[in-house]
């Protein structure tokens, strides 16, 4: 299913479990890792998917979506739980995360936090360099700018 955002159209992809990814389009590593069989009809996931969309891009910032399916590595499923816990309007750096959770090397941290399947709701827009400068986006670094001035204003 594609979702039309104020800054591009976002693939949102869900099976029986919940919704297992959200890229934008053309985006490094776009449906990277999908093995199980995508549901192709509009589901109750999926709608979820895109209230969460809608209220995020329109009107206020939503609560922590409950109908994801992460997979992943135990550590990549560390630093995404950890990405869940940056506050709206806030970032961390990869080396805060890495501290965070107990890892020794931040260029670790960014690898996960690049392979992210999820995102917005998983907020990898919100992890910066050590040094607070914006660094690589997924997406393109122009999204994460949109994303985290957007989020200023909640």
């Amino acid at each position: 299913m594609i979702y039309q955002s104020p800054i591009g159209e976002i693939s949102l992809i869900a099976t029986e479990a919940g919704l297992i990814g959200a890229w934008f389009q053309g985006q490094k590593y776009f449906e990277a890792g999908i093995c199980e069989m995508p549901q192709l009809q509009e589901t109750v996931v999926l709608k979820e998917a895109c209230q969460w969309l809608d209220t995020y891009f329109y009107q206020t910032p939503p609560a922590k979506a409950d109908f994801l399916s992460i997979k992943g590595s135990n550590f990549r499923q560390k630093v995404w739980t950890c990405l869940q816990e940056i506050p709206y309007g806030e970032t961390r750096s990869y080396k805060e995360i890495a501290k965070i959770i107990n890892c020794a090397s931040a260029q670790a941290v960014g690898g996960a936090v690049g392979h992210n399947p999820l995102s917005i709701f998983i907020p990898c827009h919100r992890v910066v360099g050590s040094d607070g400068q914006l660094t690589g986006y997924a997406g393109g670094l122009d999204k994460k700018i949109w994303l985290l001035e957007h989020e200023q204003g909640f």
